[in-house]
């Protein structure tokens, strides 16, 4: 078996030479971030499962910098209540969700991977490119709005000098750049700096937070006084649940780790045991992973909303207030000085710019996986360092065209977030439905009815999350469309196998090292088809010798799917010799045999077709979105592309 990319033995260009060409290789290099690059046969052993929660904790912990004002603003006196209603989702909805979607797809790829098997061809790739434009509006938000939101917090501390006022674009822009060269550097010092960045920042949200409940216990007055505001406004308890409800997707930015979580799954550390199809210990750390990260998140969001809506006036929670998208924060100055405070300020401010860290590792393990493999990105697009340089530009210039305002971004956010976990409820509910787990299937049922419900609340609240949203799926589905196009006359085949039938039937076909293949559609198989396709060669191409023609037919597999191995079996049919084979693509899979039979027993192939009927533009098409189409003049492209040397391309003979 010969990968496809050995089959042309054309002429290297003259390399160049110099820092160019360093710089080029080493931005090209797609070992960037794998730790076993130079010993290809160990076995990668990753992350601890708990590094990796960090990793992921960067996105989800970092929340508790904006949560509790958010859920002020939104629910008042009932702040509490709501958060806590939030927690009950995360623990029962959101957490069950995720633990099964880690199961079903251990690779990182999420509900998109689940959901894709669903739907064939063409309407599978769509769906994808859909779901992979809300991801992208997901973690690209997450990594515009977190740095947005530690300039502001570097803007609003007290020590900060006047001039910083008025230029959170540019403090943005430098945080997102900052973060784009350490993951130039390599992925081993992300996940270091994660760990110590959430290991400190949660301490101190515990100090704070342990403060503040002290300072309740000592004077509970701001208890008495919530409680009477509490019951003068909601009354009746069940309005209260009402209400709750009500404000509940103003909240769910709460939930924002867990896509991110199943994301960057694939560092944490393999078993011994592991193996692709069940990597069981990875499954195990990112099932621990989740319930860790969960249980400490909910902690934490409950006790955070009841000292900040008890402590701090009303007011400050509102728009230009000291505690609007700051709550924790105010309360550090507050209750520990503003010496305390403004260390708290540092750790939030490195972890809301690091949160990006979790969203860019996300992007970087889906795009790979399936644009590449869809035909829909170049090639570099499978190493990390260029795919690198494309996400920051792209973070830098959705910082400059919102002016890196916190606000005006957490509508596209909320939506991403929201359309994932929907997506993921279906999924699974789908799943369990397939395997006939009745009561599974119920349960994540009406959990996937919660997340629609949220996604369409949030989104008929705030549209403008949905617009933005579908300018990153237009993006994505346009780009993908071109680079198709671009890369339709490529070698697509990830390798081609002759079986040892096949092998024979080339040998004893073959004259003077030439082999004669006439290209047939296997859609009509009888005795009068063949021999008349054999005249019809005869006569328009004048064969020599039809004695030794051997036929090649290609049957169509996805032909949405853009590459993928060819195993070429030998038959005899009628008493006529075929090689038969199924690839996503007529002309490519003609051009990567004839190559390899060329290489793997030096006999020249020479192929024969007639030309197609119709319009030559739908042909063209055809080719394109079908597999089929105009096969012998894209045939021949694609040998010419593979094979620049004419003298050892094979030949093209059509009539």
């Amino acid at each position: 078996m010969n990968k496809v990319s050995g089959f042309p033995k054309r002429v290297s260009p003259a390399q160049p030479k110099g820092r160019t060409a360093r710089f080029s290789t080493w931005l090209r290099d797609t070992d960037a971030g794998n730790e076993h690059a130079e010993n290809p046969d160990a076995k990668p052993t990753g992350h601890r499962w708990w590094q990796v929660m960090c990793l992921s904790g960067l996105d989800y912990f970092s929340t508790l910098g904006y949560q509790p004002a958010i859920a002020a603003l939104a629910a008042g006196a009932l702040a509490p209540m709501a958060t806590l209603l939030l927690v009950i989702v995360t623990l029962c909805a959101a957490l069950p969700v995720y633990r099964r979607v880690a199961e079903e797809s251990p690779h990182g790829q999420g509900s998109i991977a689940m959901l894709e098997r669903l739907l064939p061809h063409w309407k599978g790739k769509v769906f994808v490119l859909v779901l992979l434009g809300f991801a992208a509006t997901d973690f690209m938000i997450t990594i515009t709005l977190s740095s947005a939101d530690a300039s502001a917090h570097i803007i609003e501390n007290p020590f900060t000098p006047d001039w910083f006022h008025g230029q959170q674009i540019a403090i943005t822009v430098i945080l997102i750049l900052l973060l784009g060269v350490l993951f130039m550097r390599g992925f081993q010092e992300v996940i270091s700096l994660a760990v110590g960045l959430v290991a400190a920042y949660l301490l101190l949200n515990a100090v704070v937070i342990a403060v503040s409940v002290a300072s309740l216990i000592k004077n509970p007055a701001p208890v008495d006084h919530w409680w009477l505001n509490l019951t003068a406004s909601h009354a009746n308890p069940w309005l209260m649940v009402a209400v709750a409800l009500l404000v509940f997707p103003k909240l769910a930015l709460g939930l924002s780790g867990f896509e991110t979580g199943v994301a960057v799954m694939p560092q944490i550390k393999a078993g011994a045991g592991d193996t692709e199809a069940n990597p069981r210990a990875r499954i195990a750390g990112a099932k621990k992973m989740l319930l860790t990260a969960a249980l400490t998140m909910s902690i934490f969001l409950v006790f955070s909303s009841i000292v900040t809506t008890l402590l701090i006036p009303a007011p400050e929670f509102q728009p230009g207030g000291a505690a609007n998208g700051r709550a924790l924060s105010f309360l550090a100055h507050d209750m520990l000085g503003d010496g305390f405070g403004s260390v708290y300020d540092i750790s939030t401010i490195l972890i809301l710019w690091f949160a990006g860290a979790s969203a860019l590792a996300g992007m970087l393990n889906l795009i790979p996986r399936y644009l590449p493999r869809f035909g829909m990105a170049p090639e570099w697009a499978s190493a990390v360092r260029p795919l690198v340089l494309v996400l920051i530009v792209v973070a830098l210039t959705i910082t400059v065209l919102f002016e890196a305002d916190v606000d005006a971004q957490g509508a596209a956010y909320a939506t991403g977030v929201l359309v994932l976990m929907s997506s993921a409820g279906v999924a699974v509910t789908i799943s369990a439905r397939r395997k006939k787990q009745h009561w599974r299937a119920i349960g994540f049922g009406v959990i996937s009815v919660v997340f629609l419900y949220t996604t369409g609340a949030n989104v008929v609240e705030r549209p403008d999350g949905i617009k933005i949203a579908a300018f990153f799926i237009t993006g994505i589905i346009v780009i993908s469309l071109i680079s198709r196009l671009r890369r339709s006359t490529e070698l697509r085949a990830t390798s081609v196998t002759l079986d040892d039938a096949a092998k024979e039937i080339i040998t004893s076909a073959s004259q003077n090292s030439i082999l004669q293949l006439i290209a047939h559609e296997p859609v009509r198989v009888t005795a009068a088809r063949y021999r008349h396709k054999l005249m019809h060669a005869q006569m328009a191409s004048h064969l020599p010798d039809v004695s030794q023609v051997v036929f090649i037919e290609i049957t169509v597999s996805d032909f949405s799917d853009f590459a993928q191995d060819i195993e070429v079996t030998g038959t005899t049919r009628h008493g006529f010799k075929i090689l038969q084979a199924a690839a996503p693509s007529v002309s490519t899979a003609i051009a990567a045999i004839c190559l390899e039979i060329r290489d793997s027993t030096g006999i020249m192939p020479h192929i024969y077709f007639r030309w197609t009927e119709g319009d030559p533009m739908r042909n063209m098409l055809r080719f394109m979105f079908l597999g089929q189409g105009e096969i012998a003049p894209l045939t021949r492209e694609v040998l010419r592309e593979a094979e620049p040397e004419i003298s050892r391309r094979p030949w093209v003979h059509v009539g």
